[in-house]
C-alpha cells in the first residue's frame, strides 16, 4: 500500500507555513510509511510525480481558513472544499488539484490546519506549531488508532 503525504504552503508566510514545516519534519524523522512531498505553494507542479506513484491514499496537509481557532485540526471532505470557499494562498484552488488525482488516488483525506497570522515575514504562531507536531505525531501508527478522525476528539476542539 502507498501512502503520500502532499504538504501544501508557503514557509515565508507565517501559520501558512504549516505543510512545509509538516514535510521538513518527517523528512528529517520519518514518521510510519509516507512518501512525502513538499507542494510549496504550487502543489500542481506535483500531479504528475503523485500520479506515477498512484498511492491507495493520499493525506493533503495545508493551513486553511475555516473559521475556527487558531491551530485547531479538522478533516474535510474534498467534495465540500469548493462550497466552503474557504482562504488559500496557492495559485490553483485545491479542489481543482483533487479533482485532477481522483482517478489515479484511492482515498483522498484533506487535513486542514486553522491558521491566526498569514503574511510575509510573519513568524508561524506557537497554536499553528503545536497543531502540526500533533498531525506529526499521528503519522506513525494512524489507522489503528480510528483514523485522521482521532485529530477531531474533544481536546482538540
Amino acid at each position: 500500500m502507498t501512502n503520500v503525504l502532499l504538504c501544501v504552503g508557503n514557509s515565508m508566510m507565517g501559520d501558512d507555513g504549516a505543510g512545509p514545516l509538516l514535510a521538513e519534519k518527517c523528512q528529517a524523522a520519518p514518521q510510519g510509511d509516507w512518501v512525502v512531498i513538499d507542494g510549496g505553494s504550487a502543489p500542481e507542479n506535483d500531479v504528475v510525480a503523485i500520479r506515477e506513484l498512484r498511492p491507495d491514499r493520499l493525506l493533503l496537509v495545508d493551513a486553511t481558513d475555516m473559521g475556527l481557532n487558531p491551530g485547531e485540526i479538522r478533516i474535510i471532505d474534498p467534495d465540500d472544499i469548493a462550497e466552503m470557499f474557504m482562504m488559500t494562498t496557492h495559485n490553483m484552488p485545491l479542489n481543482y488539484l483533487i479533482d485532477q488525482l481522483k482517478e489515479d488516488v484511492g482515498e483522498v483525506i484533506f487535513l486542514g490546519i486553522q491558521p491566526d497570522i498569514i503574511g510575509f515575514y510573519y513568524p508561524m504562531t506557537d497554536a499553528v506549531k503545536a497543531a502540526v507536531e500533533t498531525v506529526y505525531q499521528s503519522l506513525a501508527g494512524w489507522e489503528g488508532k480510528g483514523g485522521f478522525a482521532q485529530l477531531e476528539a474533544p481536546e482538540f476542539e
